[in-house]
Formats: C-alpha cells, sequence, structure tokens
C-alpha cells in the first residue's frame, strides 16, 4: 500500500520506518523545510524493541506526487484542523484518512473537513520518543486497534493487513468512540503527570504520590465516560493504566516529551478534555482541573528560570 503520514514526530518515524522496512511506499508530509531536508538526507533511524536500522524514506513539504491508499494522521490535536485544511485541497477522494492521535475531538474535526466516510479512528499503545529529526526509540509494544472494521476487504482490512506486515500487533473493531476514551483515560493517566514530575512512564506507579494522583485522576474520567454510555474497552481502568506503565516502562510520555523541548502540549485534549465534559455532564473533575492547571502553567512559564 501507498501510505502519506501527516507529521514526523515519535509515531509518525516509528509507522514510517516499519511500514517502508515491510515494502510499503511511505511518504511523510511535514511542515519544516529544515527537517524534511535532514530526513531526506540521513533518513530514519529506529532503535529499542522493533530492532536497530535506518531506512529512506521520502518528505515533503507540500502535494507529493505519489498517489495514496491511505493517510495517517500523526499530528498535535491542536494541530488537526489545520493539517485536515491543508490535505483538503489536492487529497484525492477515495483515499482514506486514519488518525491515531491522542485526545478528544480529531475524529470529528476530519470528518467535518473530509467528510465521514473516508475517515477511520484508531489508537495504539505503541511506545516511541523522538530523540531528534527523524531518530526515534521504540520504547514499548502495545496493541493498535482502528474502526470500524468495515467489510472483510474493505479499507481497514487493507490497513491492518499492511500494519501487520509490518510487525505491528492489529485489528480493527466496529465501536471507535469507545476506542479513543479508553486510549484517553491511558492519557489522562499518564501524560500530565510525567510532564510535570519528569519522570518515564514506569515510575509513575512506583512513587506513592503520583499513584495516588494516577488512580483520582482516572477514577474522574471514568465518571464522564459512564455518564456519557462510554462502553470501556477494558474491565479495570486502573489497572489498564499499571499495564501501560509497565509495557512502556522506559517510555518518555508524549507530553513530557513537549515539555523538554518546551513545546505546546496537548493538555486541553486530554487531562483538559476530561474537565470540559465533565462541567458540560455536571461531574465535578478537580483532579484532572488541577494537572491542566499545572501543565498550562509550565508550557506560560517554559522561557522563566530561577537562579539562587
Amino acid at each position: 500500500m501507498n501510505f502519506l503520514i501527516v507529521g514526523p514526530g515519535a509515531m509518525g518515524c516509528l509507522f514510517a520506518g516499519h511500514l517502508k522496512k515491510a515494502g510499503h511506499q511511505v511518504v511523510i508530509l511535514d511542515y519544516k523545510k529544515e527537517r524534511v531536508n535532514h530526513i531526506n538526507g540521513n533518513g530514519i533511524s529506529l532503535e529499542g524493541v522493533g530492532g536497530n536500522f535506518n531506512i529512506q524514506v521520502t518528505a515533503v513539504t507540500g502535494k507529493p506526487s505519489l498517489k495514496f491508499d491511505v493517510v495517517l494522521i500523526c499530528v498535535k490535536a491542536y494541530q488537526t484542523d489545520e493539517v485536515a485544511r491543508t490535505i483538503s485541497s489536492w487529497l484525492d477522494p477515495n483515499v482514506m484518512v486514519l488518525t491515531l492521535q491522542n485526545g478528544l475531538g480529531n475524529l470529528e474535526i476530519l470528518k467535518k473537513v473530509l467528510g465521514n466516510e473516508r475517515v477511520l479512528g484508531g489508537v495504539t499503545a505503541e511506545g516511541a520518543t523522538l530523540f531528534g529529526p527523524g531518530h526515534v526509540r521504540h520504547a514499548g509494544r502495545g496493541p493498535t486497534v482502528i474502526g470500524p472494521a468495515g467489510s472483510d476487504d474493505g479499507p481497514a482490512a487493507n490497513i491492518v493487513s499492511a500494519f501487520a506486515d509490518a510487525g505491528f500487533d492489529i485489528r480493527a473493531v466496529d465501536e471507535v468512540e469507545d476506542l479513543i476514551w479508553g486510549k484517553l483515560i491511558v492519557n489522562v493517566g499518564i501524560n500530565a503527570l510525567a510532564a510535570i514530575t519528569r519522570l518515564k512512564n514506569g515510575r509513575l506507579p512506583n512513587i506513592d504520590g503520583t499513584r495516588q494522583v494516577m488512580k483520582e485522576a482516572i477514577l474522574e474520567a471514568v465518571k464522564v465516560a459512564d455518564a456519557k454510555g462510554i462502553k470501556l474497552p477494558y474491565p479495570d481502568p486502573i489497572e489498564r493504566v499499571l499495564v501501560v506503565c509497565r509495557g512502556t516502562a522506559d517510555n518518555i510520555a508524549s507530553m513530557l516529551q513537549d515539555v523538554l523541548a518546551q513545546r505546546t502540549t496537548e493538555i486541553r485534549f486530554i487531562n483538559g478534555a476530561i474537565v470540559s465534559e465533565g462541567r458540560r455532564l455536571g461531574i465535578p473533575t478537580p483532579v484532572n482541573f488541577t494537572l491542566s492547571c499545572l501543565v498550562e502553567a509550565l508550557q506560560e512559564s517554559y522561557n522563566e528560570t530561577v537562579r539562587v
């Protein structure tokens, strides 16, 4: 299959490298010319649990010449609307678009701009850390689930086959919103805490303070999900987050990567989304509100330093 991957971050490069290695055609779309030049000149370097290798992948800043079967959206949630409008001007109408992004709202934005029938949603528990342009450490394996599944020979089934070729644990289901909420609650338990404490995923459950805050943030999110009629894809949300922490123990959470690089985080689409939905439903979410405020404060004070 031919893939256009929008966003050369940790997950975008992880998928691009393995899909290309498996024999699929891959092009990365980026808005930074210098990063595009670096990837074109040096390829993508992957290390970690999926193996160590370097592979050449084409990167572009504008409309690619290759015809695509699938567009994989791997940008930050706050960039989704702009990306959707950019590609909508030249994307062929029969090309499927798949989002594996964090947070709430991405699927809805893509459907609004590109149309309901051509957009698939999904989540992934793969863990990856970006060390530099095109340089990624695959820190932990986990399942990827997309949907709606559709027919046995439909777009979702073809994507599942391609990702399986590349060594990923992937399947298709019909209930996409439940999947997204399942991943959201995992991110609620991990990302903000990692960003604030600067701890790797595996340490968060092993410290009394972070473990307690993690538990309370998750329980708030579950109350909101229950009120919305969401059926989470696991029976025990707290245990699920602990399993992810163990499975990606050496991973630097994406929000922590953003804080360390002094970038805008996705806090408003993760813990902030729980706060917004909780307010709408009349459900208190004080722990998620506090975590959101603290990460927002970190963002607003990147350039401030304390000198002793």
